[in-house]
This record gives structure tokens, sequence and C-alpha cells, in this order.
């Protein structure tokens, strides 16, 4: 082999593979609050923030505990908007509550997969819905169509995030792309396997984008060969 091949510097996990972090203005959150469903606790939103490492903008709420949150904004919220975070608040676009007391198909994000923790619809102008609720499970469905089983103590936030429109702009230009890419430390541009010459990876120097050998890699085979189909359950075509 030539040189280190993309998957194995990618996997010692250099800078150049690395998530820029120290570019993010902050981690999505909730308000780390215990007793919260005893009491509804209101808040201001203070700022609208961009962020480079998210793909749509950051809303900075200040609650009246002195706690602070940052979450994926809501479409149509404003700066000075007042937000409630809690049991009883009301179902309206920039309020928290808990899962258990979202109606059903409701438009929901920055959904957490455990309390505490949010992991779903935090990107420009995704939202879940939730289609089933259970005494012990609360079942919601992605934009992707999957489904998922969450607990009914888990938080989520009214409304759809903002900057739906993100994708639909064309990038016109390879310098925006390469731009955007930099911005959020990601490898570009990426050079297909087969693209290459046969010193840089065993896909390379074939015959236009033909691989011209089987896909799947020896079951001992080295680090710099162990490409392809990796301990693939079958091959050939399926009949």
């Amino acid at each position: 082999m030539g040189k280190v091949l993309i998957q194995q510097r990618r996997g010692k996990g250099t800078f150049t593979y690395r998530a820029h972090s120290h570019r993010s203005k902050g981690k999505i959150y909730n308000q780390p609050l215990k007793n919260v469903k005893e009491t509804n606790i209101t808040g201001k939103i203070t700022d609208l923030i961009h962020c480079a490492q998210h793909g749509g903008p950051l809303a900075e709420i200040k609650y009246s505990n002195k706690e602070v949150a940052l979450i994926a904004a809501p479409n149509e919220v404003r700066v000075g908007q007042e937000v409630v975070f809690g049991e009883n608040a009301p179902v309206s676009t920039g309020n928290t509550l808990f899962l258990k007391d979202i109606p059903e198909g409701t438009p929901i994000c920055n959904i957490e997969s455990t309390p505490g923790k949010i992991a779903f619809c935090r990107s420009s102008g995704s939202a879940a819905r939730i289609v089933a609720k259970f005494p012990d499970k609360i079942i919601i469905q992605l934009p992707s169509k999957k489904q998922k089983k969450l607990s009914p103590d888990c938080k989520a936030t009214i409304g759809i995030v903002a900057g739906s429109g993100r994708k639909e702009k064309p990038f016109v230009k390879a310098g925006n792309r390469f731009y955007l890419m930099k911005a959020k430390g990601k490898l570009y541009p990426r050079t297909s396997g087969v693209k290459m010459n046969a010193v840089d990876h065993p896909f390379g120097s074939g015959r236009g984008k033909n691989i011209g050998k089987p896909k799947n890699a020896p079951r001992f085979a080295s680090s710099g060969r162990n490409v392809g189909l990796i301990h693939a359950r079958r091959t050939g075509r399926k009949r």
C-alpha cells in the first residue's frame, strides 16, 4: 500500500477528522431542574444565536430560578418572548412539557431520549409527532417515519425547529460548499476509492467506476486491505 487510507486516518482521530467543538456557541440542553413536576417555571428568550456547528438557530432562555438553557429555536419565537417549562404548561410554541402531557399529533422538537438528554429533532426544519400514548411509554414518529418508544418523563419543546428552508437553497458554487464544510470541520472534497491509484486504495486503478475484484474483504486482511464488505453475511445476487 501507499499512503494511509482515509478510513484509517479517520479512525486514528487526527485534527482533520475531529469536530471543531471549540467553535460551538454551546451545547443544546434543558435546564437541570429538580421537582419540576410540582410547579411551572417561566422564562424569557434572551438571545437567538447563530452557531456554525448547528443547522438552525439556538435560543438562549433564562428562567425565573436563574437557570439558563440553550435549545434549538422553534419557528416563530422571538427575543423577549416568555416561555413556560413544566407539567401544566400551555401547549404553545416555545414551551417545554413532558411527553405524557402533550396531545397526539402536536409537532415537537428538542426531544429527550432519556430524561435530561436532548437527542432528537434538533436540526433546522425537523419535528416529530406523538402517535400513541401509554402509561409506561410514549411512541413518537420521527421525520424519517421511524417510530421510537420513550419514557413519559422525557421532555420536548412545542414547535418546529427554525430554518426549514436551509436545504432548499442551492450552493450554486463549489466555494460556498467548501466554506460550509470548513466551518463544520468536515473533510471536503471526498474522493471515491475507485477514482484513486492502486497505491492509494485497494479499489483504485480500475476501468472507470469498476472495482474489478470482489468487494468483500478477506477475513484476515491487513488494515490497508480491510475495506469494502467487511464480514458480509451473504454475497451474490439475492434470488
